[in-house]
């Protein structure tokens, strides 16, 4: 879907911080349902879009995921480290190439064939990121190495191997609470995949 820009004009636009990506102040006025114009000021947070992916296994009906910790979370209260589906930025790469990229590097798994099941949006009140969602069969073959990460890039992370209903239990549970991967669990279930 394109942008209706006749419906939006940029006043202003102030560089907040680029210290680790962007975060801007925009004004801007706003054309409404009713015909009326209004300004309106928010700031938003770029850090490039992203992908997503999670590993599943037929025959054995487990999942790979990681855990690592996101400091953020942690000053929300949690104690930080999440339990994900493996992810991360694409770097100006097509999403299906880096996916396969970071899917080996976080899991030590080396998937060929990936299928792409939608794009989303997590949090469009304040965050650029589009991320793009993918799934893909594994088997022991295809390890490649042990995972946890670029250490250089501040990764470390754990590898695990949860079997699918212990998966879907730990969201019940609380202990998997990061939106993208409860959406590809909750994808594998709907489809009837696992």
């Amino acid at each position: 879907m394109q942008p209706d820009a006749s419906r939006v004009r940029i006043i202003h636009e102030q560089l907040l911080s680029d210290n680790w990506y962007t975060l801007k102040k925009y004004t801007f006025s706003l054309l409404r349902r009713d015909g009326r114009w209004q300004e309106q000021s928010r700031e938003a947070y770029d850090r490039g879009n992203g992908a997503v992916i999670l590993l599943y296994n037929r025959d054995t009906r487990r999942v790979v995921m990681t855990r690592q910790f996101r400091f953020p979370v942690f000053l929300n209260g949690h104690d930080g480290f999440l339990i994900e589906a493996a992810a991360g930025l694409l770097d100006n790469a097509l999403p299906e190439a880096r996916i396969v990229a970071e899917a080996e590097e976080e899991t030590g798994f080396r998937v060929t064939r990936v299928e792409k099941v939608f794009e989303a949006f997590m949090s469009p009140g304040s965050v650029t990121e589009k991320l793009y969602f993918f799934i893909a069969e594994y088997d022991d073959r295809q390890r490649s190495g042990e995972g946890g990460g670029i250490e250089e890039e501040g990764e470390d992370i754990e590898v695990l191997e949860l079997d699918f209903d212990q998966a879907l239990r730990a969201i019940d549970q609380g202990e998997i609470v990061d939106a993208k991967t409860i959406m590809l669990l909750q994808h594998l279930r709907l489809k009837g995949i696992l």
